[in-house]
């Protein structure tokens, strides 16, 4: 979709989304992420129904059992980002006992992180294996691994490869950290993980990436991507400040407006701020990024810096960003509040 020159019909467009819509960064990053949990869990189960069957959905051939697939129950798993309803599949003879989520069992939360490991890209074959034998434990044996890998592959494949929208109001780019098994170690990873919303205001995540650390390389191979994936332009991207990923960032995606996530830039500032003056350090804060204008909003940094001087570390992470701040104040209160 091509961009216009003029800013006002932009303003429109994203003004009507978020009036509609509301969304949150954080709280549509947990919630989007929360919806690709049930997919994954859903083929873990087929998967498992698979091997205690002895043959796939569909599969034609004559059976070695007269037990036979029967629907799905429906049931509600409990993660740290909320509510996930699934489907569990059933037997005529209920005599499948799920292992993944045992019958009186809705609590996931504690294998959430490795599941989620699975949609990112550089996860080979092997590595899935590993992490879903790291999430049984010792409960299955190999032949049940490999009908759960096989059918967690075709699940991931789809989604990872998918067709992505042309044009995204917002994008919103974010490292997550996972402990996982790989390669016979355990340690932590990188998800690289984006969240885009589209001209309809429908949530989507674009896609996990999984390395060993955060860098402007990894983060541009991935724009690469996407732009291969189908999307053309950009309105608003909202990221931390990895060196140099503003410039790769419009690198790829030209006219792009690339804003510093403000919670990264507390998280950064309080760094050099004790515990006992949190709240009232991100209190002033807020009646800085949160001023109705811009000429408020600098009028409030001026008693911030003042305020703060004590903490010159913490002053200046916002100093080197203010300009951040200031270019929200181009748009309107709803692009704000998000951005």
């Amino acid at each position: 979709m091509a961009r216009k020159n003029n800013d006002a019909p932009q303003n429109k467009i994203i003004n009507e989304i978020l009036e509609q819509y509301n969304p949150t960064t954080v709280e549509d990053m947990q919630n989007a992420l929360k919806d690709i949990f049930g997919p994954m869990f859903e083929a873990m189960l087929k998967g498992e129904m698979n091997n205690h069957l002895g043959y796939e959905n569909n599969d034609h051939r004559e059976k070695k059992t007269t037990n036979r697939r029967n629907g799905y129950t429906k049931k509600v798993l409990k993660t740290s980002n909320g509510s996930i309803p699934i489907n569990v599949p059933r037997d005529r003879e209920s005599t499948f006992e799920p292992k993944l989520i045992p019958k009186r069992s809705k609590d996931v939360s504690g294998i959430q992180d490795k599941v989620l490991s699975m949609y990112a890209k550089g996860m080979s074959q092997r590595d899935i294996a590993d992490t879903i034998e790291d999430i049984y434990g010792f409960e299955i044996s190999h032949e049940t691994i490999s009908d759960i890998t096989d059918s967690v592959l075709e699940n991931l494949e789809e989604w990872q490869n998918r067709p992505l929208k042309k044009f995204y109001t917002f994008i919103f780019v974010d490292c997550m950290y996972v402990t996982m098994r790989k390669e016979y170690e355990t340690k932590k990873y990188a998800v690289y993980t984006i969240l885009g919303y589209d001209i309809d205001g429908y949530k989507d995540i674009l896609g996990l990436w999984l390395n060993e650390e955060e860098s402007k390389h990894t983060w541009m191979q991935i724009f690469d991507e996407i732009k291969a994936r189908g999307v053309e332009d950009i309105l608003f991207i909202s990221m931390d400040g990895v060196s140099g990923l503003e410039e790769g960032a419009k690198a790829i995606f030209k006219d792009v407006t690339v804003q510093r996530c403000i919670v990264h830039l507390i998280r950064n500032s309080i760094k050099y701020v004790p515990s006992k003056d949190y709240k009232p350090f991100t209190a002033n804060l807020k009646k800085v990024y949160g001023a109705p204008s811009l000429k408020a909003a600098q009028a409030e940094f001026e008693k911030f810096k003042q305020t703060w001087s004590q903490y010159p570390g913490a002053v200046d992470v916002w100093k080197r960003n203010f300009k951040y701040v200031e270019q929200l104040f181009d748009y309107g209160s709803a692009v704000r509040k998000v951005m």
